[in-house]
């Protein structure tokens, strides 16, 4: 089977781990050159030793402009060009909610998270213009951008904020041929989870493998999620089998969105508790067994 990536150059933010590496591994496996912007430039460096000429890693904070536009550039100088951006790199950022907002936690967390996402469009945008052969941008939000209560305010906000983003670089890109989708990861196991704890950096893996169970548990298809179902994802979006699709984001959360976690069950019986009812099953279930108007 052809190689899916074949001849293409791609720019990965957030690649040295996670979800970010995830992407870099499907990428390389279906063909692609691959530039890595991350701020860990210790596994920046070993990837690059592990991986190859094909994976060239570049310091990049991508909340500073300059060196978002160093990343493009260093595609261009490496590899001739720039036909892929993933705009991953991320973290939990400020966790406080509304009431006990820190504002500057909360700016912190938009830049990394939403104006990054900006910054990307923006250097990628004008390197995919310029060359005149279009190109696909790949957003990294969150179902969290879509449902409350699974993280903080900062977060949501700015995740909320990448789905809005896709849409303007469509009506701003396309005229270009350069596509803009966003993919929502649901609760995946990566350490980032983790980073959400007080637990000590070398519990981590520990931690991450001890929520397999539980966090499938939660999920309709029976299982958490995993970095290559999010680097899947991106691979259809990179690739040509999507050049029809632009300003569209999808879910990748095992079916945790599509379905609501109230037990009515359980609500139903407390209500039979409060009326003295027994010996009636309190789930809907039982109930439709008996036709009603």
């Amino acid at each position: 089977m052809a190689q899916e990536l074949t001849g293409k150059v791609a720019v990965v933010t957030g690649g040295v781990s996670g979800i970010g590496r995830g992407i870099v591994d499907v990428f390389l496996e279906e063909g692609a050159r691959i530039v890595v912007g991350d701020i860990d430039d210790e596994a920046g460096h070993a990837l690059h030793k592990e991986l190859g000429d094909d994976v060239t890693f570049q310091h990049t904070d991508v909340t500073v402009a300059a060196d978002v536009e160093a990343l493009i550039a260093r595609a261009v100088s490496q590899y001739g060009g720039l036909n892929v951006m993933v705009n991953n790199a991320g973290a939990l950022g400020e966790q406080s909610g509304l009431l006990d907002l820190d504002p500057d936690g909360f700016t912190r967390t938009t830049d990394l998270l939403l104006r990054s996402v900006v910054l990307g469009h923006t250097y990628a945008g004008r390197r995919m213009k310029e060359q005149g052969t279009g190109g696909s941008i790949v957003s990294m939000s969150s179902i969290a951008g879509i449902q409350a209560g699974l993280s903080s305010v900062s977060y949501d906000a700015a995740k909320a904020g990448v789905l809005q983003v896709a849409r303007t670089a469509t009506h701003e890109l396309a005229p270009y041929k350069i596509r803009s989708n966003v993919i929502m990861p649901g609760l995946i196991l990566t350490p980032i989870m983790a980073k959400g704890t007080d637990l000590d950096p070398s519990q981590y893996p520990a931690f991450v493998e001890a929520l397999k169970e539980p966090l499938g548990e939660l999920h309709p298809i029976g299982r958490g999620g995993l970095p290559r179902d999010l680097a899947n994802a991106a691979l259809f979006f990179a690739g040509d089998r999507s050049a029809f699709i632009t300003g569209q984001h999808i879910a990748v959360d095992g079916g945790i969105t599509s379905v609501s976690h109230l037990d009515m069950g359980a609500v139903v019986g407390k209500a039979f508790t409060a009326m003295g009812v027994t010996g009636v099953d309190p789930n809907f279930s039982a109930a439709a067994k008996h036709d009603s108007a």
